[in-house]
């Protein structure tokens, strides 16, 4: 999982990366920049857990303690080719009207040097295709369709020779968005609603066992607000311990998930399901990244993870997002992160290839 410069690879602006070295711990390569100094104390909290090592991407090896850099947006992107995504389905519309644009933003978001890519499937649902007259055996294909356009999309680059030069095989993360995504009432950023917690895993069942069967390398649990939905969650990783996954929830400051509860009470939950690869943040303003991956290292040995968003206030009862005050330098914040012990970044909505580029590009050094 080494970071290293893109190597020739094109960037969706018209650049060319003039490559790089692998980002790595000053203990292996003196003078670089002190990004990994928590790489060791990790690898020795886990050595004491074999059942965490095996497999985990985001962990760091002898021979390469690099780290794993995620997508962006893919709304984001795919508004920026000019779709109109302004539907309760969200991007996942695009499944049914547009799935070559879909694979076309997950191949952007790979040149731009993500090492994992996140499938459409964050706002699709049963219940929510089934609000659009989609039956389920119609809607079981579509979410197959969404993992399926990711695959091809990482087959599709990974099989030019040229762009393997210093980079690891990509990954697909299938997307399992909250409870408050198929609301669509913008209640995954604050964990305001009022379903039972049978009633929560009912909704994610089905569909999380697809993709547990599914091609997708993992499974990425994504803006989770509140501990009743992290709880589940964990239920279905219990009753799929082959199967991968990381748990990034949603933040309403920097110690709390937007429904209240501490951060580490969350974090001293995952501990206990082995097949929980990561725990973080997504979808939280950036200034309060830092501060949550401190408190999460505090109360967790898993790896931690960050991709925010671009630091935007969004709007539910208009859809739209409200700029913030000075635009994010994506490269230094992520070096911040990367200190505050992140093994993953990357970013979310209004994030695009051209932000992951930057980012990227930044920590090759």
């Amino acid at each position: 999982m080494t970071l290293w410069g893109l190597a020739g690879i094109p960037d969706p602006g018209g650049r060319q990366s003039t490559g790089g070295a692998p980002l790595r711990d000053p203990a292996h390569a003196p003078g670089s920049f002190p990004l990994l100094s928590s790489t060791r104390r990790m690898a020795e909290v886990h050595a004491m857990n074999p059942e965490h090592t095996l497999g985990n991407p985001f962990l760091p090896t002898d021979t390469d303690p690099g780290i794993l850099i995620l997508d962006g947006g893919l709304a984001t992107a795919l508004e920026a080719r000019g779709f109109d995504l302004d539907d309760p389905l969200w991007s996942a519309r695009l499944l049914i009207e547009a799935p070559d644009a879909i694979r076309q933003v997950h191949g952007d978001f790979l040149a731009a040097g993500a090492d994992c890519i996140a499938t459409v499937s964050y706002q699709a649902s049963l219940q929510g295709f089934g609000k659009r007259g989609i039956g389920r055996d119609e809607g079981l294909e579509l979410l197959r369709l969404a993992t399926r356009l990711a695959v091809e999309a990482r087959d599709d680059f990974w099989s030019v020779v040229e762009r393997r030069i210093g980079r690891r095989r990509p990954l697909v993360a299938a997307s399992v968005g909250p409870y408050g995504a198929y609301l669509a009432d913008g209640s995954e950023y604050t964990g305001d609603y009022r379903a039972t917690e049978a009633e929560l895993y009912d909704f994610h069942r089905e569909r999380w066992h697809l993709f547990a069967d599914g091609p997708a390398d993992l499974l990425a649990c994504e803006t989770i607000p509140s501990r009743r939905e992290v709880g589940v969650i964990l239920q279905l990783l219990r009753e799929t311990p082959r199967r991968q996954a990381w748990l990034s929830v949603s933040c309403r400051d920097a110690a709390h998930l937007s429904d209240g509860t501490p951060v580490g009470e969350v974090a001293r939950l995952c501990d206990s399901v082995p097949n929980l690869v990561a725990v973080g943040m997504n979808c939280t303003k950036p200034e309060f990244i830092e501060p949550l991956l401190r408190e999460l290292g505090r109360h967790t040995g898993k790896p931690l993870i960050a991709y925010p968003n671009a630091g935007e206030d969004y709007r539910a009862e208009s859809r739209t997002w409200a700029p913030p005050a000075s635009p994010v330098d994506w490269g230094r914040e992520a070096r911040r992160w990367i200190q505050a012990g992140a093994r993953g970044v990357g970013g979310c909505c209004r994030v695009g290839p051209r932000e992951i580029h930057a980012l990227r590009n930044s920590l090759a050094i």
